[in-house]
């Protein structure tokens, strides 16, 4: 199944412009809609940054000019009519994704897919908001989008086949590799994922080691691109916190988010986007 000629992306922030960069890259005409247009001007300038970058390197044989004039923005959710496919990428709050994604499935055709790029909210539990829940799954990107080569597919139980289908076709044509789960809290990568960078969290808590020689030991010892707590800086701690927060709510205390955790969010330090968290990124 081909990527559909329009994408819509819902959310223009890093991660719904890595999404709209992905799929302008692949052909794509992309439009973004954004709550408010200094919103959607940012949005778009993310976009065109990471445009910019792909044409430098040479990961793309198309000019700069070529590939933003499939990009566009608006702060209507009506800009998603005749999108073939609409990704929604909101903060992970489920009753704004709910709502969200029900207006977006109000603006679609019947036949079009929608998805939800949420990294541990229930599909099935967003779907029973939906119309058309057959033509619904998750599409779990990961940040940074243009360098990771992983999207989670995660099939509720009333996803169809030819979703499931579409969906594995689309990610393979992003140049990326699918991981296809079923349902489940936190899926397999932000379960498995959370529960490494909670440990390591509770060992800086305990001054077992450092920060830096944590995720020194998990690089070099089990070969992981990027340590635990980096990647926990450069995801945003508060977003941890809040997949941790829910994942202890379905899976138990195993779950619990540390006293550091919860601290350094209290006092703002929320990671790279914030300029400290656990390292420091000034």
């Amino acid at each position: 199944m081909p990527i559909p000629t329009r994408v819509g992306v819902l959310g223009g922030g890093r991660m719904g412009a890595g999404i709209a960069h992905a799929f302008c890259l692949a052909g794509a005409a992309v439009v973004i809609v954004e709550r408010d247009e200094p919103a959607a001007a940012a949005g778009r300038d993310r976009v065109e940054s990471a445009l910019a970058k792909s044409v430098e390197r040479a990961t793309t044989g198309e000019t700069l000019g070529s590939l933003v004039s499939r990009v566009s923005v608006a702060t209507d959710y009506a800009a998603f009519e005749g999108c073939g496919l609409v990704v929604e990428a909101v903060p992970e709050d489920f009753a704004l994704k709910a709502s969200a994604l029900k207006r977006v499935e109000a603006e679609l055709q019947a036949g079009a897919w929608l998805a939800t790029n949420t990294s541990s909210l229930s599909v099935d539990a967003l779907a029973a908001h939906l119309a058309r829940p057959a033509e619904f799954c998750g599409l779990h990107f990961f940040n940074p989008v243009p360098a990771s080569t992983l999207i989670e597919v995660v099939l509720g139980a009333t996803t169809s086949s030819r979703t499931a289908d579409a969906a594995r076709e689309w990610v393979t044509a992003l140049g990326k590799t699918p991981v296809v789960v079923n349902d489940a809290p936190g899926f397999a990568s932000s379960r498995l994922g959370v529960a490494i960078a909670l440990e390591a969290m509770r060992m800086v808590e305990e001054g077992v080691a450092s920060a830096a020689d944590i995720d020194t030991a998990m690089v070099l010892g089990y070969k992981h691109p990027v340590g635990p707590l980096r990647t926990t800086d450069i995801v945003g701690l508060d977003v941890r916190l809040g997949i941790a927060e829910y994942l202890e709510s379905a899976l138990g205390a195993r779950f619990a988010p540390p006293a550091i955790l919860r601290e350094k969010v209290a006092r703002g330090e929320l990671g790279r986007k914030a300029g400290k968290g656990f390292f420091d990124w000034s």
